[in-house]
C-alpha cells in the first residue's frame, strides 16, 4: 500500500472523530454559524492530529435490525424505569428499599461488558457499582428491590447482555449467550 493511500485511509478513519469533536465545539458555544463551525472543524482537526487515538481492534459485528431493537428496548426501559422510580419515590420516599446484586456475565469481552454496564446505568433505578473483570461480575445497585427481586435483577441484566451481544457481538459471544459452548 502506498504512503498516499495509507494517509487517505487514516483521514477517512479520523472523520467520525473530527465530526464528533466539531459537533461538541458547536454545542459548547451554543450557536450555529459558519465561524463557529469553521473554528470547531479547525480545533477538531488539530486535536485529532496532535493527539491521535491508537488503533483499536474489536470483534464487534453490527447487526442493524438487532441494534434498532436494542435502542427500542433501551428507550422503553428508560420510560418504564422512570415511572417505577417515580412511584418508589412517591410511595416510600427516602425509605425505599434497595440492594446490590452480583451478576456474572457470560461474555468475556471488555467492549460488551462496557456496553452492558452503560446500558444498565442508563435508566434510573439501577446502575453498575463495580465490575470485577477477572470473574466477569457486575455489581448492580437496584432501587425498590426486595429480597425476592434478586433473581429478577439478575435475569434482567443477563437479558440485556443477550440483547447487546445480538446487536454487536461476535459469533462466539452469540453462542455463549444462547447457552451453547463456543
Amino acid at each position: 500500500m502506498s504512503e498516499q493511500a495509507i494517509g487517505r485511509r487514516r483521514l477517512v478513519q479520523r472523520l467520525p472523530l473530527v465530526a464528533w469533536l466539531t459537533l461538541v465545539w458547536v454545542m459548547l458555544w451554543g450557536t450555529f454559524d459558519l465561524g463557529t463551525l469553521f473554528f470547531g472543524l479547525v480545533v477538531a482537526l488539530l486535536v485529532s492530529t496532535v493527539f491521535p487515538l491508537p488503533p483499536i481492534s474489536t470483534n464487534i459485528k453490527v447487526r442493524p435490525l438487532r441494534l434498532l431493537q436494542l435502542v427500542g428496548y433501551l428507550a422503553w426501559d428508560l420510560v418504564s424505569s422512570t415511572a417505577r422510580v417515580s412511584w418508589q419515590a412517591l410511595r416510600h420516599g427516602p425509605n425505599a428499599k434497595s440492594g446490590i446484586v452480583a451478576v456474572t456475565l457470560r461474555t468475556d469481552s471488555d467492549h460488551i461488558t462496557a456496553m452492558v454496564a452503560n446500558a444498565v446505568s442508563l435508566a434510573p433505578g439501577k446502575f453498575v457499582l463495580q465490575i470485577d473483570r477477572v470473574n466477569r461480575i457486575c455489581y448492580v445497585y437496584a432501587l425498590g428491590m426486595r429480597v425476592e427481586d434478586v433473581e429478577s435483577v439478575r435475569r434482567d441484566v443477563l437479558a440485556l447482555e443477550r440483547r447487546v451481544v445480538q446487536a454487536v457481538g461476535s459469533a462466539n459471544e452469540l453462542a455463549l449467550v444462547s447457552g451453547q459452548e463456543g
